[in-house]
């Protein structure tokens, strides 16, 4: 099994730049006039598509699936292409890829609390600079997760597996108690 371990970037910002909010009416046009990698990017069990949570949920939006039980959130779906389950020590996210030519798959924690998965799927020219500023659907895809607050998210591994299945590990923080206090420390620490 082939792998790729992903660069995970740290984005301290304040600013969204996912400017232009992905509208339910909006998406329904964009989907009926794509084609087969539009469906497979934004499909119905494809981790970046708005419908996943069930009801339409713009992806750029942050989500915080992590206070949901994963067969809850994820009920309504047959085999989906999302799982997500939680160990003593660590989250992990396992999702399909849309199989692409050269996506460019980004791993991003912005402000230590915001998980974003994105890449390009589409290049429209070379002109735009910032295709997120803009009509990002029609370029690329995004899933904005809430990270829990016991995550150690600088300890944050992601990889891609055969090119099509994303595996990130999101490692905890515990409380230790010394002397009677409650300390946060990272997980593995003496």
């Amino acid at each position: 099994m082939a792998s790729i371990k992903l660069e995970v970037v740290s984005e301290d910002q304040s600013l969204r730049k996912w400017c232009v909010p992905l509208r339910e009416d909006v998406f329904a046009t964009f989907m009926s006039k794509g084609g087969s990698i539009v469906h497979k990017v934004f499909g119905d069990k494809s981790l970046f598509g708005p419908l996943l949570f069930t009801k339409f949920f713009d992806p750029s939006d942050a989500f915080p699936l992590w206070e949901f039980e994963p067969g809850v959130v994820l009920s309504n779906l047959q085999n989906p292409c999302l799982d997500w389950l939680q160990t003593n020590s660590c989250y992990i996210l396992k999702s399909e890829l849309p199989k692409l030519e050269k996506s460019n798959v980004r791993i991003c924690v912005e402000n230590g609390k915001v998980l974003e998965i994105s890449g390009l799927w589409k290049h429209k020219g070379e002109s735009r600079t910032d295709w997120r500023s803009g009509e990002w659907w029609e370029h690329g895809f995004v899933r904005r997760l809430e990270l829990p607050e016991n995550t150690d998210w600088k300890k944050m591994e992601a990889y891609v597996f055969n090119d099509t299945v994303l595996d990130i590990r999101l490692p905890k923080t515990q409380l230790e108690c010394d002397n009677g206090v409650m300390k946060e420390s990272a997980s593995g620490s003496p």
